[in-house]
């Protein structure tokens, strides 16, 4: 029965939960993503936590324990832990390696990366939350600030700790080519043509103005990876951890296996 490690993953889409395994984090990507009749298709963000982490709340202990397989030979694929307000109660001490998962359940795994630096980077940005908060928003903050403000500066919009990443799009052609034709859309799928260009006139016009809010509903799951600019971020206040996300060469160079699945 304790012939395989066992893991604990923080899932953070398609949905927050904390999930014990006995798979590695390739076969638990896979698993998750093309594996289960629970989720039969569709990309999957995870990241591993320690397994000496432990809190009160998520009682991690007492499901460790059931995280056995009954048939001798097989891996425990999935105990689920916790599916609600999991990441709050996460120090990110715990965090280890980010995982990006393919609709063909190719894994990438991210380490740890130094702030990049924002001296240069545009004024609005296009934000999307990902956990436990799910909205698209428009930003005149950098990534740092714009994860303190989600964090600790706003109560109506806001959640104790989050993560999020930032894409790629350019601002000024959107905004300035405002028109919807049948062949065009917008930059990015599943958002309204006409909201997107109109938040972004607005923050680029006022710069008191903080946050826009583009959609309700999340987007990660209609766009490539490729859209990912610079990384993920986890923040909570004082704290922000970022994942750097390797540009397509570098892709295409390291990591082909998972590249060619874009």
């Amino acid at each position: 029965m304790g012939d395989f490690a066992k893991h604990l993953y923080l899932i953070l889409f398609p949905n927050e939960a904390l999930v014990a395994s006995q798979l590695t984090p390739e076969e638990f990507g896979m698993h998750y993503s093309v594996g289960s009749p629970r989720h039969f298709k569709g990309k999957v963000i995870f990241v591993e936590v320690d397994i000496n982490f432990r809190h009160p709340y998520l009682r991690i202990e007492e499901y460790l324990k059931n995280t056995e397989s009954p048939i001798p030979g097989r891996p425990k694929r999935t105990k689920f832990v916790k599916s609600y307000r999991v990441l709050e109660h996460v120090e990110f001490s715990a965090l280890q390696k980010l995982y990006l998962v393919t609709t063909d359940g190719g894994v990438l795994g991210l380490d740890q990366s130094e702030q990049p630096s924002y001296f240069s980077d545009d004024r609005v940005r296009l934000y999307q939350e990902i956990c436990p908060l799910r909205l698209l928003v428009a930003a005149s903050l950098d990534p740092g600030k714009f994860g303190h403000y989600i964090t600790a500066e706003t109560w109506s919009k806001g959640a104790p700790k989050i993560f999020f990443t930032k894409y790629n799009i350019d601002v000024d052609a959107t905004v300035s080519d405002n028109a919807v034709h049948a062949y065009h859309m917008g930059p990015l799928p599943n958002v309204n043509p006409t909201n997107l260009p109109t938040a972004l006139k607005e923050l680029k016009e006022d710069p008191t103005k903080k946050t826009k809010t583009v959609s309700l509903n999340p987007n990660l799951d209609f766009v490539s990876y490729k859209s990912i600019k610079q990384g993920f971020w986890f923040s909570g206040g004082e704290q922000t951890i970022f994942y750097r996300m390797p540009g397509m060469d570098e892709l295409r160079e390291n990591y082909y296996s998972w590249w060619r699945l874009l």
